[in-house]
């Protein structure tokens, strides 16, 4: 059937089209020059209209293309609209008979998986996705017709729904099951560690994305949610014992956690290890070396003789490594530095080794070519950088040296063997869950090797717990991104947050939280206490009171109860504590640095040196050009890590907390805590 303009409308439309042509699944139309064929899957409607003499035909298409014919006789574009009609609603009946059996096979699909006695992961829903969209690209009616056809509706609408508001519906879902789960298994965890599990926790513990971070503040549980994680992997048969990898990042902190798996889930197949032990682990097992570890990495004595001999040694041969260095300390680090030789400086040297340590470890942590490390620093600092490194060579070679004739390797070098030897597929990973403690330490060498790992098995799943308020570790080259963008690294997965703290009252955890969080760069999160303090929970006192202070102490704290002293630095340990064996006997003394308190608590704290200066607290000390081309960006935001090193401090404290200041020399950091309303005592 075919339907033409006349000869008088053809010419007064001057359109391109004059005349279409049904076809068994289509219409034809075209003109003089012009042909468009339009396949009734391509056709969304038909519209009839009548002009002032002549009809017009509209035919409305995919992707809001409309084409019209003109200049028809008005009965007889009547007579080929109402056929086309008959032969397009015929054949659209017909497809949607198809279309309903695709949709409901993809319903089925969908419940399929929602109704699994298991956490549904986001992986799976963009899969699901995609298979929905496949569906629909491959039906052969439009999409944006099904809601017209009564057994096409509902199961258009259920697929859609999953399609465009998946993410929204597969939460609740999750949540749904995951009360279910806390219900059912309320046994487990309430007999899984020593305490019961509370609701943040469990839904931590069994939340099943294939990347999990837990942001935790200080006292929450961090440790007690990893150990469970790894007994619901076996409670549920997710895992094997062998097939669990628990990584910490210290030998005493990997210690700790395998005597509470042994102690909670009663295995030995479990074993936590350290960074440094998994590499070494992979090197053995994935190829014919067999690597020690050098001694100079455990010996610290033997370890700053061999920098600071080969620093001496280089100064004292070479004018041109003397002039450099003392330009680099005095006009860089702005050190005063003594006349001559002042490498013999025995005080010098054992202020500097410390640097020589962090700088040759930077170094090797990049482990790249000398130029291949100049050529990667910002254009602004790369001359100066270059100086630098050319400078630090000689002790970067005597270390070199001193591991070959040992014939060992340093930390540095055994996590880059691990990742080549992961790199070339001579290892099989055997572990489906790797999780991971005190993530917010973790350095980009560290996460490479993760990222090897995971690479082999895209099944394996990454659970982290950490807190991106107690970064601290920016210095040895922590990377506090690796945690805040921790989706970005690792994949799509999931965040959650331990909302309660075991340790500090709500006095103390109120002034923390809100101090660390005047940085809008940390992650924000809440952390309630369980316990009530009063304003004089947190106190800010005057320095010289620090001995009135500790008398008080020694007259109501309880044996069993403990002091903490923190400072920034080592040599700020008050003199005072030289005495307190005999003057205050029964009374539980300890003093640290706050790095070194990391992981300590104590019922009452004293946190010492908030004053300003070179030595003073937030640290005025200098980065080395090194630092700023090696170790990552600095924030934007004034003392960031060293706010998050008093978080620390203020976190140490159970049931008192006294923030110790100079009256003449006051901190920035003294105004700020009064500004959150910390008052200030005359005296103890």
């Amino acid at each position: 059937m075919e339907l033409k303009a006349t000869s008088l409308g053809k010419r007064l439309a001057q359109h391109p089209y004059n005349r279409v042509r049904l076809l068994s699944a289509g219409v034809e139309v075209s003109g003089d020059k012009h042909e468009y064929l339009i396949p009734f899957n391509q056709l969304l409607d038909i519209t009839c209209k009548r002009g002032m003499v002549w009809g017009e035909l509209e035919f409305q298409l995919l992707d809001e293309k409309v084409v019209r014919l003109h200049g028809t006789e008005w009965q007889e574009t009547q007579r080929f609209h109402h056929y086309l009609q008959q032969a397009w609603n015929g054949w659209s009946t017909e497809m949607s008979d198809v279309c309903a059996t695709v949709l409901q096979e993809l319903q089925q699909r969908i419940l399929a998986l929602l109704e699994q006695d298991r956490w549904v992961k986001r992986s799976e829903l963009n899969g699901l996705a995609t298979t929905v969209q496949q569906q629909f690209a491959a039906l052969p009616l439009p999409v944006a017709r099904l809601a017209r056809f009564e057994n096409c509706r509902e199961l258009w609408q259920f697929c859609q729904q999953w399609l465009n508001g998946g993410k929204t519906a597969l939460r609740q879902r999750n949540q749904a099951w995951t009360q279910q789960i806390l219900t059912r298994y309320q046994d487990f965890f309430a007999h899984v560690e020593r305490s019961p599990l509370n609701p943040s926790q469990s839904e931590a513990v069994v939340n099943g994305e294939d990347a999990v971070l837990v942001l935790a503040g200080a006292g929450s549980g961090k440790t007690s949610v990893l150990v469970a994680r790894a007994g619901w992997l076996l409670q549920r048969q997710l895992a094997k014992p062998e097939q669990i990898l628990l990584l910490a990042f210290g030998r005493k902190a990997a210690d700790e956690m395998n005597e509470r798996v042994e102690g909670r889930l009663e295995t030995k197949a479990i074993q936590a290890r350290t960074f440094h032990a998994l590499a070494l682990h992979i090197i053995r097992e994935g190829s014919s070396k067999q690597p020690n570890v050098s001694k100079l990495e455990s010996d610290t004595q033997a370890r700053r003789k061999l920098l600071i001999d080969e620093w001496r040694k280089q100064c004292s041969e070479k004018k041109a490594q003397a002039n450099g260095w003392r330009q680099w300390l005095r006009d860089e680090l702005q050190w005063e530095l003594p006349e001559g030789a002042f490498w013999q400086d025995n005080a010098l040297a054992q202020r500097l080794v410390t640097r020589f340590e962090r700088w040759l470890s930077l170094i090797r942590m990049h482990g790249g070519a000398q130029a291949a490390m100049i050529a990667e620093v910002p254009e602004a600092i790369r001359e100066s950088f270059s100086k630098r490194v050319k400078l630090m060579a000689p002790l970067v070679k005597a270390w070199k040296t001193a591991l070959k004739e040992e014939g060992a390797i340093d930390f540095s070098g055994l996590i880059h063997q691990a990742i080549a030897v992961l790199e070339k597929g001579r290892f099989i990973s055997p572990w489906k869950h790797i999780l991971v403690d005190e993530f917010q330490d973790i350095s980009p060498q560290r996460a490479a090797l993760l990222s090897a790992l995971r690479k082999q098995n895209s099944q394996t799943t990454l659970f982290a717990v950490g807190d991106d308020w107690q970064a601290i570790y920016r210095f040895s080259g922590a990377e506090l991104s690796l945690t805040t963008a921790f989706h970005h690294y690792f994949g799509e997965g999931d965040r959650c947050i331990l909302d309660t703290t075991y340790r500090f009252n709500d006095r103390i955890g109120e002034i923390a939280n809100r101090f660390i969080q005047q940085n809008p760069q940390q992650l924000p999160k809440a952390l309630n206490s369980l316990t009530r303090g009063n304003k004089k929970s947190v106190m800010l006192l005057p320095q010289e009171q620090l001995e009135p202070l500790l008398n008080k102490l020694s007259g109501f704290v309880k044996p069993e109860e403990s002091v903490l002293l923190l400072a920034r630095y080592h040599h700020l340990q008050p003199e005072v504590l030289e005495k307190a064996k005999t003057r205050w006997p029964k009374l539980q003394l300890n003093f640290m640095t706050m790095h070194g308190s990391k992981g300590q608590e104590a019922d009452y704290v004293i946190v010492l040196g908030l004053h300003a200066g070179h030595d003073g607290f937030p640290a005025m000390a200098r980065e080395s050009i090194i630092e700023q081309g090696l170790l990552p960006e600095t924030e934007d935001f004034p003392d960031a890590e060293e706010r998050r090193l008093a978080y620390v401090a203020l976190t140490r404290a159970r049931q008192q907390l006294w923030l110790l200041f100079d009256r003449e020399r006051p901190s920035v950091f003294v105004e700020q805590f009064q500004r959150l309303g910390v008052p200030v005592a005359r005296k103890a």
